[in-house]
C-alpha cells in the first residue's frame, strides 16, 4: 500500500507526517510520500529544528503533486485544513481511499504552535499504525 500525504505546500505538515510514518512504521509493505497542492518554497528553520528535537527529519526541497504520484498512491491522507477534498473526489471512483486530517497551517514563529502542530500529526500517524498492524 502507498500513501500519499498532502498539504497545502509540501513546506511542513505533510512531509511531517510522510517522515513520521516512514519513521516508526514497521509494515514494510506500506510506503509513504509526500506532496503539495503546489511546491512551495524553502522550509521554515523553526518548523525544520523544531521537528528535527523530536526525531523527525523534514529537510529537503518542498515537492508538488504529479500525475506520477497520483498513480503511485493507494490512499491521500490530506493533512490540511486549506485544501478542499473535493478536488481529490475522483479517488475513491478509483477505488482509492481519501482520507482528511484537517490540520491547521501555521505562518506563526512561534514554537508551541508548531509543537502542538507537530502533536497532532504524530497523534493520527499513532493511530493509523497502529490500525495497519
Amino acid at each position: 500500500m502507498n500513501i500519499l500525504f498532502v498539504c497545502k505546500f509540501n513546506r511542513f505538515r505533510s512531509r511531517v507526517a510522510a517522515a513520521y510514518f516512514n519513521k516508526i512504521n514497521k509494515n514494510k509493505k506500506i510506503k509513504a510520500r509526500s506532496a503539495g497542492l503546489i511546491r512551495g518554497s524553502p522550509l521554515d528553520k523553526l518548523q525544520i529544528q523544531t521537528a528535527k528535537s523530536l526525531g523527525i527529519n523534514i529537510k529537503g526541497k518542498p515537492l508538488g503533486i504529479s500525475t506520477k504520484l497520483l498513480k503511485w498512491q493507494d490512499a491521500i491522507i490530506l493533512v490540511s485544513d486549506d485544501v478542499p477534498p473535493a478536488l481529490f473526489a475522483d479517488n475513491k471512483k478509483y477505488g482509492k481511499k481519501l482520507i482528511v486530517w484537517k490540520i491547521p497551517d501555521t505562518q506563526i514563529n512561534n514554537k508551541k504552535v508548531v509543537l502542538k502542530i507537530i502533536k497532532s500529526i504524530t497523534n493520527k500517524i499513532d493511530k493509523l499504525v497502529k490500525g495497519a498492524k
